[in-house]
């Protein structure tokens, strides 16, 4: 089915300019505005993406389809990131703000957002409740639409539309594998609608979709080069990254399976006997260490399985009057293995009276008894302890989506109105399997009375009974919900004649309520367990107007303004948006939009009670000042470190604002010729940001280990190894993004050759700059910004390149994806990130990560009117991911690079439309 498709290869989604005429021009509603209107060419930049383009595409979900638009950047969350706060989920960063700042809507409206908030901040909608076979259109609005919508559009929309009416039965299925045999996918739809609303003035339509993918684990990969690899040394780099164990260093030991002592004379770590046993890493720590890696557990994708249902009927009551109900509900069941906990973890928590701090330092008060048998010192000592012998930790995520929509539409004394109620919830089952009760790790280490003790650790564990694990062994669970309720009401209609037209109004109004319960998994509430605590609750009420006009002041220009007001407890916003379209001629036009958008402060960042901890990637300034280690015992891990990030609620926040300009035109040089090209700037100030991570590395809350520098043989305070920053939310920062849009779409008619598309679309980001205070970071081109994105970084340049090609009863079309290398930087002027072993810049001597660039290809055949047969290859030539040392949502790749780590891939299937 793939014969000639290389020859075909390469296409992507079209503007709404060139869509193909056919007949009757109907007034139509357009993602950023209300008024109907002839055109589906606005001023504003709209991509649109038709259901053949997304079926053609290969893609499962639509998840897995936004993530390759070449405006969706860092800050995304793709499937693979099981590791994460909001891990079991997925989302859409447009230009890289954010999925904070990215609003996605069903059928025009919003959905609750995922019951557990990125970052334990960033409250986003979850891609993975849409289902995929019913979608009609996706529109992408690549300006902020918040005078039409209210908060969270500040870098656009993103509108996936549903149809409506559907007549017939149609069933799809597909299956999936890799080059390797695993990573295995099944999926099942079936679509049954029934009436005609013209005919029988009613349509229902019923879709059901089933999914289920294996997961793929790290050493499945083990031959693919560095993919999946923690020990990456074969490559020149040093022992000490951020997926291996078990190393010694100055007065310090990463946890190790066989247990690591320190001596307490000269605070130096040794390493217990046994490391063969556990280890598969063949060359050790020349310090002594049992080094080992995680790929020995770690997934590289999550075990998936989905089912959702969706169902929308439509009656017709008159030729003025149409009711209309949608009822959804979806459920998706993740599971993502990770390497077994440390015994020594350093966690946050709620201060109290009993810990004023709020923070317990396992590292430093788990002890080893000095009668412990395996206590080779004879004096309580610390000890570093990955726990092997409790196995491998699961993340579970459990996600259950219910959604109903009750609304009517029609046309009343020259007004066409639409008004519904919409409920929507989402429901999380978060657990974490083998996570500790410290409490008992504690005496059964320490506690020669307890009857847990003693705790024979790494070699000889097998001499523990199962009582112990039972007493030890916590499987941390939490249950988390949000629900947003919403009343809205709009109306449109023509008024006066202009030059050019009728001026167009539409008025709307919206009230909505939203709740989010989030508790933090049991046994984090007081430090009693290895897990620090993320927790948030409460709820928001927003009421709203707008109104919009659409003015076409002479036949050649149209201008366009929009106007809301949004009313929270604590403050109010109001959000306006100008346009212009300009068409001198009719295959030539100019258009421009400046808006102003809002995001208001969420549940997580604005209650008090709301803590959260998560993981950062950081430079030491206290230990790596300027780049390099400090004298007195730092080494080069200070430069790369990854510490505990505390963040905190602030009641005082304001809302953040933006400001966004694009500037653009729309040519048809020829009949089957179609180009747009859009310059765009967002700037986002007032952002809402925990303090930056190098500013509350060096503030007194910091927390630090007590292995500090030793200067001229005098210890200096305060110098330790960096594991904790704590720091609340505030109003500071402002980002800066902006760039150019490209695309162009050329039709050839190949007479008896059928027809053909080619199709580029190009993003170029030309600045992402950030500015904290005194400090202004640029992030364009670099690996940055790992505050919030994981150091997945920021490409300047990202181009899709498809084409399609039919002929009689086939079609071929392929995608080439690619994005443009990375300086291997933090942001514009910083050291090279990471350093090979002899100290020299990596990834190569230009400290740049490469280019990586895929071809995507798929085919379909229509074997009768009835049955159709399809298949695609993702990654057809089997490119391998670049090696990449900082990100660590990948494991050693980037997770922009995720189809280069599975290699690969292969799907057939078959769809049956039964009349």
């Amino acid at each position: 089915m793939f014969s000639g498709s290389v020859a075909a290869a390469l296409a992507m989604p079209a503007f709404a300019q060139n869509a193909e005429p056919t007949g009757t021009i109907q007034r139509v509603e357009i993602t950023g505005s209300s008024i109907k209107r002839a055109s589906a060419e606005t001023a504003s930049p709209v991509q649109m993406i038709t259901r053949d383009e997304l079926m053609k595409s290969g893609k499962t979900t639509v998840a897995e389809f936004l993530q390759t638009l070449t405006v969706d950047g860092a800050g995304s969350l793709p499937t693979g990131f099981g590791s994460g706060f909001a891990a079991g989920s997925t989302a859409i960063s447009l230009r890289g703000l954010g999925a904070t700042s990215t609003l996605v809507l069903l059928n025009g409206r919003r959905m609750a957002p995922f019951a557990r908030a990125d970052d334990g901040q960033k409250s986003f909608t979850d891609l993975s409740n849409i289902p995929m076979q019913i979608v009609e259109r996706i529109e992408v609005l690549k300006d902020g639409a918040s005078s039409t919508y209210g908060a969270d559009a500040i870098a656009g929309v993103v509108n996936i539309i549903l149809r409506k009416d559907f007549e017939g039965v149609t069933i799809k299925a597909d299956t999936g594998t890799s080059r390797y045999s695993d990573m295995n996918q099944n999926n099942l739809a079936v679509t049954v609608g029934k009436g005609n609303l013209d005919d029988n003035k009613y349509n229902v339509v019923f879709n059901l979709e089933y999914k289920q993918s294996d997961s793929l684990a790290a050493s499945d990969r083990k031959d693919r080069a560095w993919i999946g690899h923690g020990d990456i040394r074969p490559w020149g780099y040093l022992q000490n990254t951020q997926y291996m164990g078990g190393y010694i260093t100055p007065g310090a030991s990463s946890p190790t399976p066989t247990g690591a002592l320190m001596n307490p004379k000269t605070g130096n770590y040794t390493s217990l006997g046994g490391c063969s046993q556990f280890s598969q890493t063949v060359k050790q720590d020349a310090a002594g260490g049992c080094l080992w890696s995680q790929d020995q557990f770690r997934d590289i994708q999550p075990q998936v399985e989905s089912i959702n249902l969706y169902t929308r009927g439509t009656l017709q009551v008159n030729s003025d009057l149409q009711v209309y109900t949608e009822v959804g509900y979806a459920k998706r069941d993740s599971s993502f293995m990770l390497a077994p906990v440390s015994a020594t973890p350093n966690v946050v928590f709620p201060a109290s009276a009993a810990n004023p701090a709020g923070v317990t330092l396992y590292s430093n008060e788990l002890l080893m008894a000095a009668s412990h048998p395996q206590n080779i010192y004879g004096a309580d000592t610390r000890l570093r302890y990955s726990m092997f012998d409790l196995g491998p930790s699961n993340h579970i995520a459990n996600n259950e989506f219910t959604r109903f929509v009750l609304g009517a539409k029609g046309s009343n004394f020259g007004w066409d109105w639409d008004a519904g109620f919409t409920h929507s919830r989402s429901k999380l089952y978060l657990e974490w399997t083998n996570q500790l009760n410290m409490n008992v790790l504690k005496s059964a280490l320490g506690d020669p009375k307890s009857k847990y003790f003693p705790y024979y650790i790494g070699a000889q564990a097998s001499k523990n009974p199962q009582s112990l694990y039972d007493a030890l062994r916590l499987n941390a669970t939490s249950d988390s919900s949000t629900e947003l309720n919403i009343v809205d009401v709009k109306a449109s209609r023509e008024l006066f004649a202009l030059p050019g037209g009728n001026l167009g109004l539409a008025i709307g109004a919206e009230h909505r309520r939203e709740i989010l319960h989030n508790p933090s998994l049991t046994g984090s509430e007081d430090g009693s367990s290895n897990i620090s605590y993320v927790a948030a609750d409460g709820k928001t009420n927003v009421s709203a107007i707008y109104a919009e006009l659409l003015a076409p002041v002479l036949k050649t220009v149209e201008l366009s303004g929009a106007l809301r007001y949004d009313h929270y407890a604590k403050f109010n916003s109001t959000t306006p948006k100008l346009g212009a379209k300009w068409t001198p001629v009719k295959s030539f036009a100019l258009r421009g939009t400046y808006t102003e958008g809002f995001r208001a402060p969420g549940v997580a960042e604005s209650n008090p009670a709301s803590q959260s901890t998560g993981n950062s990637s950081v430079v030491d300034p206290v230990r790596c000042p300027g780049g390099k280690p400090a004298a007195g015992g730092a080494t080069s891990l200070d430069c790369n470190i990854t510490i505990g990030a505390v963040k905190l609620g602030n009641p005082n926040l304001q809302p953040e604002k933006s400001k966004g300009y694009t500037l653009g035109l729309v040519w048809d040089p020829l009949n089957d010729t179609n180009l747009s090209l859009d310059a765009w700037k967002i700037k986002r100030s007032n952002e809402i940001n925990p303090l930056s991570y190098v500013e509350a590395a060096s503030l007194p809350t910091a927390i630090r280990a007590d292995n500090n520098l030793v200067v001229n043989g005098v210890a200096v305070p305060n110098t330790g190894t960096l594991l904790l920053s704590k720091a609340p939310y505030q109003n500071s920062s402002y980002t800066e993004v902006k760039g150019i849009d490209l695309d162009v779409k050329q039709r050839l008619r190949l007479g008896e050759y059928g027809k053909a598309t080619i199709n580029l679309v190009w993003s170029h980001t030309a600045s992402w700059v950030r500015a904290d205070k005194s400090q202004t970071f640029q992030f364009a081109g670099t690996h940055g910004n790992c505050d919030t994105s994981d150091c997945a970084g920021t490409p300047k340049d990202k181009i899709n390149l498809i084409t399609s090609w039919d002929k009689g009863n086939w079609n071929v079309a392929g995608t080439v994806n690619y994005r443009s290398d990375l300086k291997n930087i933090r942001y514009e002027g910083a050291k090279c990130a990471v350093t090979f072993a002899d100290g020299s810049a990596a990834p190569n001597s230009a400290c740049r990560l490469p280019s990586f660039t895929t071809l995507d290809l798929s085919t379909r055949y229509n074997w009768s009117k009835s049955l159709q047969l399809f298949a695609s290859m993702n990654n057809v030539l089997d490119r391998v991911a670049p090696l990449d040392a900082l990100t660590y949502g990948g494991m050693s790749f980037n997770p922009m690079d995720a189809s280069g780590a599975t290699g690969r891939y292969v799907k057939v299937g078959l769809q049956y439309k039964f009349d």
